[in-house]
């Protein structure tokens, strides 16, 4: 017997041998067609080189693609389980010709591969050719030497491919194997075509046109081939079984299965076991490729699928959790053609169990529900709409698994009656929102994303992706289009852009097309799930509709993923050093630097901040993966997962987790930082680089702020500052390790002789050297001592000392010092002797001065006071005036 793993190493064997690049498979969301919700057929990843849109250095390549059809126009979901060849997740085979190879050469191929490499009967092999397509038929006559009986003409769309209705499109030729006459079924083209006796596996696409439009059809300059073989088919064929749930993967996890739960893999209960494995598949692969499950989009198809195989667990009697104990089955089987299960392996097992912990919480109230308001029906009737909306809304109940579980008793859903109670709940949101203020300014959001939907996020995992234009405004405004220089805003169906939220900016980047180039100058979100982004048209005309190549400025991206991990690490490194009461409070975290608020009383001291930095850089080190889990809030909460400030929640939440407390060895020990948080972040530790803290500072009562660089800021930053830092030591003539000691001296120095020059200009202000500030430097005014001087490089700080040594000297009298600073400005300051504040007012003669030096009032004690004023030119008449204000004083005192 050959095993699956087997099958598809010779296939991509085979056609390495024959020239081809062995590309690895594209991810089950396409990077490179927004009109598609996953990748169903191999050629998808190549589309853009099929249109001609880009090169690669390869002309012939070949492929084992994931394929997904459980969403959107390809959507297989409800049969599965239930039939022998219906999956939602399966691997196509496929070799591609783009502008080499032809109808002959494919024909060629594939004849020698299926009867010399995987050894079938030929006398079992049969082909169909589109009605026209007479060299196809004939070559298949001239290399396979098939009969005409077993050459069959099919005129119907099923024998010719086309993408849509404009594009590259040709003649197709599929290859069919007989099983024999024990399974039921005619050749293609009869009556009994529908049946599996006659089995195609593998379809031949020759696009040799391109569909301009409606009958206007034209030969391709360089005619191209796609084939696609379904692995499972083939796989099914080569082992002599009849049903791809037979094949030895799918066995072994049904066996698996069964062993978990004791129910017969064969019996009444085998198609919750092939749905089971099936579902394995499909939300393993999703998950590794990106997908979380939610209410919208792809999500919500994950939720749909994962939710079916949950509830048949629960058929099959299982009392917990199973599909994530099945995971180490799958990565064993098919990890080594698909290393990135193995990555995910973790990921993938933290939200089956996860998912199906919460749903078994939920499921048995929500079968009661079902019972009660069923309990009444019969053969054919129907459940109310709104039952099964409550079902969904409260319970998370997929429309369809609502359906499934009425299956059985031959019960329909009121899907009109579910769609109102839809319309009814968004109606009701509207009016909250409404409520909260924001109505003004959000209100044309509503109606946008009523009509083109939400926006799908697919930037945790990718910073480049095709997305439609669905929605374009300006001035607040939708318009049509947007031209050349002008600004609006843009909306998308998917983008890897990341809206302004949780404290991390919007992304910037670019949007392009042939012809077109728009700006993306920032990204935001309206309604919690729009994303929103601002552009500017560089070039061409960007219209509703219109496909688009969305591209993250990947450099500033991944240094604000770094920034984003540092606050976490400095979160945590806080806590550890200054005490549990810190909680963050606010922060920003953006290309450049990152800030973080946190409550705490008072200022942080430098070694407390060294020793920070110095926790969150150990942990740098580390480079221990950054995980990102999806789990109920409940639980998340529970794991001791800190939420930080600002952050909206719902039932489930992204959990990031990073490095191991000292002394740890990774995942299976403690978590150094667990944090609810939506932002996006390094894919390691060591991917941040470097934390260098800028200092610490108060943004409020109570409440400190850190900030911070990482990666290459900060390493230019150190840089710089060493730089300048060797600077200083040159002028220093001291080496860079001796300079902060040798300018220490220096200051220390200054410091000495601006003191001394302070005591010199002293002594020169008051008289000089010689007589110093003695009585014989006054002269008698108003029958009592006086001293009045003007004096310049005196801070005027020192005024009132210097007129209180002035003051001392002189015993009895009374001392106006007029300062006049560089700027040209004056300081007064007058002083009297206690034995003569009963004649004269100390506060009194200040404000006569200073009227002419142009200040207002003046204030002090009687025995001091002072002033100052604009007008230093005016300092010899405001002392003037002080010595007419002591005559004046005394003349009122004699009378």
């Amino acid at each position: 017997m050959t095993s699956v793993n087997e099958t598809r190493a010779v296939f991509l064997d085979f056609f390495r041998q024959a020239g081809h690049e062995v590309v690895a498979s594209g991810p089950l969301v396409p990077r490179n067609d927004p009109t598609l919700m996953f990748t169903s057929a191999g050629m998808v990843q190549f589309k853009n080189l099929f249109t001609g849109v880009e090169k690669r250095p390869y002309t012939r390549a070949t492929t084992a693609q994931k394929c997904l059809r459980a969403g959107g126009k390809h959507n297989d979901l409800d049969n599965v389980g239930y039939t022998a060849r219906h999956h939602t997740f399966f691997e196509m085979l496929g070799n591609f010709s783009f502008g080499d190879y032809f109808k002959a050469t494919a024909i060629e191929n594939a004849w020698k591969l299926v009867t010399g490499g995987f050894g079938l009967n030929r006398e079992r092999l049969l082909v169909t050719v589109y009605h026209d397509d007479d060299e196809a038929f004939d070559l298949w006559k001239k290399i396979a030497g098939l009969p005409d009986s077993r050459i069959i003409r099919i005129a119907t769309s099923d024998n010719f491919w086309a993408a849509g209705d404009t594009g590259p499109c040709g003649p197709c030729s599929e290859i069919f194997y007989d099983q024999g006459d024990k399974v039921w079924g005619g050749p293609p083209g009869s009556a009994d075509e529908d049946g599996d006796r006659f089995l195609e596996f593998w379809n031949l696409v020759f696009m040799q046109y391109d569909q301009l439009g409606p009958g206007d059809r034209v030969p391709l300059p360089r005619p191209s081939i796609d084939t696609g073989m379904g692995l499972e088919r083939i796989s099914a064929i080569l082992q002599g079984v009849t049903s791809n749930y037979d094949t030895d993967l799918m066995r072994t996890i049904i066996q698996a299965v069964a062993n978990l739960t004791g129910v017969d893999p064969d019996g009444p209960q085998a198609a919750s076991h092939r749905i089971i494995a099936d579902h394995l598949r499909a939300s393993a692969f999703l998950v590794a490729d990106g997908v979380d499950p939610s209410n919208e989009g792809r999500g919500y198809v994950l939720r749909r699928i994962m939710r079916r195989a949950m509830r048949h667990t629960q058929l099959l009697g299982a009392a917990e959790p199973l599909m994530w104990r099945l995971v180490p089955v799958l990565v064993q089987l098919m990890g080594e053609a698909y290393p990135e299960l193995i990555a995910a392996r973790e990921r993938v097992s933290d939200i089956l169990r996860s998912e199906e912990t919460r749903f078994r919480t939920t499921l048995a109230r929500g079968l009661s529900i079902l019972e009660d308001e069923t309990r009444e029906l019969s053969s054919g009737g129907q459940l109310k709409g709104e039952v099964a909306f409550k079902l969904y809304d409260t319970y998370g109940f997929p429309l369809d698994l609502t359906q499934e579980a009425l299956r059985a008793r031959d019960i329909g859903v009121d899907e009109a009656g579910f769609a109102a109670a839809m319309a009814l709940q968004k109606a009701e949101a509207r009016k909250a929102w409404a409520g909260s203020g924001e109505a003004a300014t959000d209100a044309v959001w509503f109606g946008i994303r009523d009509r083109v939907g939400t926006t799908e996020f697919l930037g945790y995992s990718t910073e480049r992706t095709e997305g439609t234009v669905t929605a374009l405004l300006a001035g607040g405004r939708e318009v049509e289009s947007l031209g050349a220089g002008e600004r609006g805003q843009v909306l998308l169906n998917q983008t890897p852009f990341y809206g302004e939220s949780g404290g991390q900016v919007g992304d910037t980047g670019r949007l392009t097309a042939p012809g077109l180039l728009l700006r993306v100058t920032d990204t935001g979100k309206k309604l919690g799930d729009v994303v929103v982004h601002d552009v500017e048209v560089v070039e061409g005309i960007v219209t509703v509709g219109a496909g688009v190549v969305a591209e993250v400025d990947h450099d500033r991206r991944r240094a604000i993923r770094a920034n984003h991990s540092a606050t976490h690490l400095l979160h945590e490194a806080l806590r550890q050093v200054l005490g549990p009461h810190i909680a963050q409070k606010g922060s920003l975290v953006d290309g450049d630097r990152l800030r973080f608020d946190f409550s705490h009383p008072k200022p942080i001291t430098p070694e407390e901040l060294a020793e920070v930095e110095d926790i969150a850089n150990a942990v740098v080190l580390q480079n221990e993966p950054i995980v990102t889990r999806i789990m109920a809030i409940d639980e998340a909460r529970a794991s001791g997962a800190r939420a930080l400030f600002g952050e909206k929640y719902g039932d489930e939440v992204r959990v990031v987790s990073m490095g191991r407390p000292e002394g740890g060895r990774g995942a299976t020990e403690a978590l150094y930082s667990i944090e609810l948080c939506g932002g996006t972040h390094a894919g390691r530790t060591g991917d941040i680089g470097l934390v260098s803290v800028l200092g610490e500072s108060a943004v409020g009562s109570g409440v400190r702020r850190v900030e911070a660089r990482t990666g290459h800021a900060a390493r230019r930053g150190l840089n710089q500052a060493g730089g300048r830092l060797r600077d200083l030591a040159q002028l220093l003539k001291a080496s860079p390790d001796l300079a902060a000691e040798r300018l220490a001296g220096l200051v220390d120095e200054r410091r000495r002789l601006e003191r001394e020059l302070t005591e010199a200009r002293k002594k020169l202000a008051l008289g000089g050297g010689s007589g110093g500030a003695g009585a014989e430097a006054a002269r008698e005014v108003a029958g009592v001592g006086y001293m009045g001087r003007v004096v310049t490089g005196i801070d005027m700080r020192d005024l009132k000392g210097l007129a209180d040594e002035a003051k001392a000297a002189l015993g009895s009298g009374v001392v106006a010092l007029v300062g006049v600073g560089e700027d040209g400005k004056a300081g007064l300051v007058v002083a009297v002797t206690k034995d003569l504040v009963q004649r004269f007012n100390a506060v009194e003669l200040v404000r006569a001065g200073a009227a002419l030096l142009g200040g207002k009032g003046g204030g002090g004690r009687p025995d001091m006071a002072q002033a100052g004023g604009p007008d230093g030119a005016q300092a010899a008449a405001a002392l003037s005036a002080v010595e007419a204000a002591m005559a004046g004083s005394a003349a009122a005192a004699a009378e």
